[in-house]
């Protein structure tokens, strides 16, 4: 259990709602519902960039040390390695495809993926080839199929897991002359992928590098580099630090600083700012855009107040 202060501090903060900076400049590429008049916090069901300060901070700190003062043993953060296949295939089997739901943030996220305007003269198409890496059961490459109609596109996905791509296969939307997925281990020094070094425009990471062991992130960022074309973009989304998930941990399941086991054998890291940054960097990838989304969401049926951060990144390969 948490200390009564940090659990005094996390149920009154809840209580409360954090209204944004006036004025302040929303950044670009990002959601853009600003709460500034607490009374009318359950009006939406979320609200974007929400300020914390240094109390709420120092709460989430607290929550943070207390699930991690215990680390997991070798024998049992070896186990979840090694069986970490095994973890995601049970995940997907159980969802099956009901685990599928349209994006509909994506191409206002990430508008670069967005559909190009098709045209009825002689022009010749511009091609495009994009590749997801985690794409699991398709919640990114299945809304790029059905909105696209680019004659010259070209998906590509793999996935940890053999069952979520089976279930992507199978989907209605799928369309298997413009797309191909596969079963990869994005972890090894050697991709075996279809395509060529330098080949692709953008490569897709939503919600995957935080189920990787930390020291082995660096290797799969350096992949990324080395298969974007130059001038190719690295479209990047995962956990933040604080993150209402990583707080809400029991003691016992960290297997290290911010990295946990879920309930169901799958693993979870929570990013800064900063070692995103590092790590990108490092890889060869310039700077486009770095955000830390601290998003309000709200169940207003229960009266309910989750304070969510996420990271959003694109980075770029020099031309």
């Amino acid at each position: 259990m948490l200390g009564k202060y940090a659990l005094f501090q996390l149920r009154r903060l809840a209580s409360k709602t954090w209204e944004h900076t006036r004025g302040r400049k929303k950044p670009a590429g990002a959601g853009g519902r600003l709460l500034t008049d607490a009374h009318e916090v359950f009006e939406f069901n979320a609200w974007d960039h929400v300020q914390w300060d240094e109390e709420q901070e120092l709460a989430a700190q607290a929550a943070v040390a207390k699930n991690s003062a215990n680390k997991m043993n070798q024998e049992d953060k070896d186990r979840f390695q090694s069986d970490a296949p095994k973890f995601w295939d049970s995940f997907y089997g159980i969802h099956d495809n009901r685990f599928f739901k349209d994006r509909h943030w994506l191409f206002t996220e990430f508008p670069e993926l967005a559909p190009l305007e098709t045209k009825t003269s002689q022009v010749p198409q511009p091609s495009r080839s994009i590749f997801e890496l985690g794409c699991g059961v398709g919640n990114t490459i299945l809304p790029l199929l059905q909105y696209s109609a680019e004659e010259n596109l070209k998906v590509f996905g793999c996935d940890f897991s053999a069952r979520a791509i089976e279930i992507l296969q199978s989907q209605p939307q799928f369309d298997a002359k413009r797309c191909q997925v596969f079963v990869m281990d994005a972890t090894l020094d050697q991709w075996q992928v279809p395509f060529e070094e330098n080949s692709q425009d953008i490569i897709v990471m939503i919600f995957v590098l935080s189920a990787i062991e930390p020291k082995k992130m660096q290797r799969v960022l350096e992949n990324c580099y080395r298969y974007l074309k130059p001038g190719g973009l690295l479209l990047f989304r995962d956990y933040g630090r604080y993150d209402l998930a990583q707080l809400r941990f029991k003691t016992g399941k960290c297997l290290e600083d911010n990295f946990y086991v879920r309930g169901d054998g799958t693993m979870v890291y929570f990013f800064t700012e900063e070692e995103l940054r590092d790590m990108l960097t490092k890889a060869g990838l310039q700077e486009e855009q770095l955000i830390v989304d601290r998003r309000l969401q709200v169940n207003r049926g229960r009266g309910l107040k989750m304070y969510r951060v996420w990271i959003q990144t694109k980075f770029r390969k020099p031309l």
